[in-house]
């Protein structure tokens, strides 16, 4: 089983009402996302893996120049970027932290090993992704590069931080990132491939990488956090 992902419509005239001091403990979690966010997916994953129920808000990063810069979301998420989750009256923003909330706060169904070591290295992979890849070829950084150099600039830095990551994993993949059991790299690991299918990186140098995204990509909690299968992914697209 996974957590149950439902919706919140999001558009003009609704009443969003996402003012952070609103949050009720009682509520079911609400997650601010967006479809291809690769830094909501993350969390999509880990939450269906602690078979959390949560309701979708979704955030277009496009429409009408980007709904993340309203005045209303910024009050959410003052970094004007997705996700942010509203959980146990709290509303917490960044991928990673929130990850470790969920961790720290409902350790069933774990997603850090007890193993220090272990441990760091789940943590190193993490960062390697999350600081070393993903920033760099976000949106924001890719609008300022600008249209004609955006494919190139994210393929030199997917290709030089997957070289590192396939380099960790070489010592520390089991059956996933780090040994036979799933944890946050893993979460974070799925996401990065795709965007590194989606920029056309040659992932033939990867093959632990790769192995790794395969045996995942039919876990229902992975399944499920699936772009294609978001409530606001465009209906026209393949696979939808």
């Amino acid at each position: 089983m996974v957590g149950t992902a439902r919706t919140n419509n999001w558009g003009r005239g609704n009443s969003l009402n996402m003012s952070t001091n609103q949050v009720s403990i009682d509520t079911q979690p609400i997650l601010y996302s967006y479809w291809r966010s690769s830094c909501s997916w993350r969390v999509r994953i880990a939450m269906n893996l602690k078979e959390i129920p949560y309701d979708i808000k979704p955030i277009s990063l496009i429409k009408s120049g980007g709904e993340q810069h309203c005045n209303e979301y910024r009050e959410v998420n003052p970094m004007e970027q997705v996700p942010a989750l509203q959980i146990d009256g709290h509303t917490l923003i960044e991928s990673v932290a929130i990850m470790h909330y969920l961790e720290e706060t409902r350790p069933q169904r774990p997603l850090l090993p007890q193993d220090v070591h272990k441990r760091a290295k789940v943590r190193e992979i993490i960062e390697i992704i999350c600081s070393g890849i993903q920033p760099l070829q976000n949106l924001i950084v890719l609008i300022h590069v600008g249209e004609e150099k955006k494919k190139e600039w994210a393929q030199h830095w997917i290709t030089r931080g997957f070289r590192a990551v396939e380099k960790a994993l070489s010592t520390s993949a089991g059956k996933y990132c780090v040994g036979d059991e799933i944890s946050m790299a893993d979460c974070c690991l799925v996401p990065q491939v795709f965007n590194a299918r989606r920029f056309h990186v040659d992932l033939r140098p990867y093959p632990i990488i790769l192995r790794i995204d395969r045996e995942l990509e039919s876990n229902p909690a992975f399944r499920a956090a699936h772009p294609s299968n978001q409530p606001d992914c465009p209906p026209e697209l393949p696979n939808k």
